[in-house]
């Protein structure tokens, strides 16, 4: 099955390092990077997706961070 999942978060280093953490994992980029200000925080943010093919079934309960 194909996981997929969306990583954001504020425009700092934290953002790269969480990036590079799901790369080591295993999951690959898709598509390019977003970037947006957030009005209500007052900061930029990033994001990125993400997949990874793994072997058995999609359940909801699936913690796709863990994969």
């Amino acid at each position: 099955m194909k996981l997929y999942r969306f990583l954001s978060a504020e425009d700092t280093s934290a953002f790269c390092h969480k990036v590079t953490a799901a790369l080591n994992k295993g999951w690959e980029l898709h598509g390019g990077p977003t970037y947006a200000y957030d009005a209500g925080a007052g900061v930029m943010r990033c994001g990125q997706a993400v997949v990874k093919d793994v072997a058995g079934d999609y359940h909801p309960e699936l913690k796709l961070g863990e994969q």
